[in-house]
């Protein structure tokens, strides 16, 4: 049996790992969306912990796993190619130089107009969209950010040794359209094993997630297109040994635009690929950790499964939530407004997350939106 150490486990990771047979595992640090983030500290104690094998599913927390493996000599990607995903600017120089007719126009941000607006901003470093909005006029050019955030990754920079990275600022990028559509898959022993494609959908006029459909609605021929332009981006990422989620802007017609690949497991759309390929990619994130070939075989997928998200967009006092359930994600408690909890886009709060499964995709969809008809009016917000 191996010792599979989770760095910075969510709520989601302890649910999935309690699935997978075949490890002992043992989690060092607390979810780092909690706050008290220290690396060096997590270090320290990971290297105190027995582990063949060492994963986190998150940003900051994949790169702190790669930071203890890289320290103990376990598998796993190295961690300046973690960094340098999860830093835009270098991600986007790498990515532009292996697929420059997938890479949108781009810049990081000095305090003037790099080319005329409307352009998309994003923070060099983000989680959930946090921070990035469209950019219309040229007053609304953004501060540099300082805050925990940004600073816990200025310190695994010098851990991982990278020098010369800046993490306060933003990138500006030209816009793209199409649907958002997300290859997810794994690199082991050079090869860049795709596992499943995920639409996102939004909620109507708004940049805020509603739901993740699995398998896509894309066409096999358009699916190859895709599965062929990740290969080559996550090839020139050096991302050995790790899983990655690659986001695509994908139109009706014409060329897919790259938005940004994810060093780390896509963990929401687990249950997803459970549902409808039998198989957990938790179970294939474990063994890729341990230096095992995860050997996944592609099926053809049974029916369709959802991720779906509920959320409001106005701030509200949270009274009551609805009891705990089997495949629910609750986000909020009672007793403290929304903006005070949890971690959010800048548009909307989420409340709760839960996934279904159908045999055809209008039967998913149909259990999604009477289940969150459901939970909604067992919500309490004054």
């Amino acid at each position: 049996m191996r010792d599979l150490l989770i760095v910075c486990p969510s709520p989601r990771d302890r649910a999935a790992a309690a699935g997978v047979e075949g490890y002992r595992v043992r989690t060092v640090g607390r979810d780092a969306d909690e706050g008290g983030f220290d690396p060096a500290a997590i270090l320290r104690e990971a290297d105190a912990l027995p582990a063949d094998g060492v994963v986190g599913s998150k940003d900051r927390s994949a790169l702190l796993a790669a930071l203890v493996a890289a320290r103990r000599g376990l598998p796993g990607p190295a961690p300046a190619a973690v960094l340098r995903c999860q830093h835009k600017p270098s991600a986007r120089a790498l990515e532009a130089a292996a697929a420059p007719e997938a890479v949108p126009a781009y810049a990081e941000l000095d305090g003037t107009l790099p080319f005329p607006p409307p352009f998309f901003v994003k923070p060099v470093v983000g989680r959930l969209s946090h921070g990035s909005f469209r950019l219309d006029r040229a007053e609304q050019l953004p501060a540099p950010l300082v805050d925990a955030y940004r600073e816990s990754f200025a310190r695994m920079a010098a851990l991982a040794g990278l020098d010369g990275l800046r993490f306060d600022g933003h990138l500006a990028e030209q816009l793209v359209d199409g649907a958002e559509v997300t290859l997810e898959g794994y690199v082991h022993a050079g090869e860049v094993v795709l596992v499943d494609a995920t639409d996102s959908v939004f909620y109507p006029g708004t940049r805020s997630f509603q739901r993740f459909e699995c398998p896509s609605r894309l066409p096999p021929g358009r699916l190859e297109e895709l599965a062929a332009l990740a290969r080559r981006v996550v090839g020139a990422l050096s991302l050995e040994g790790a899983f990655f989620n690659v986001e695509l802007a994908v139109p009706a017609r014409g060329a897919p635009r790259l938005i940004e690949v994810n060093a780390r497991i896509a963990s929401q759309f687990a249950p997803l690929v459970q549902a409808t390929q039998g198989r957990s990619t938790y179970d294939a994130l474990f063994a890729l950790a341990c230096g095992d070939d995860p050997d996944w075989q592609a099926r053809e997928p049974e029916g369709v499964a959802v991720s779906w998200v509920i959320r409001v967009f106005a701030d509200a006092r949270v009274e009551a939530v609805p009891e705990p359930e089997p495949g629910l994600e609750l986000h909020v408690v009672p007793g403290r407004r929304l903006s005070e909890q949890g971690v959010n886009d800048a548009a909307s709060y989420r409340l709760a997350i839960f996934s279904e499964h159908g045999a055809t995709r209008a039967e998913a969809l149909e259990r999604c939106r009477r289940r969150s008809a459901e939970l909604l009016r067992r919500f309490v917000l004054s």
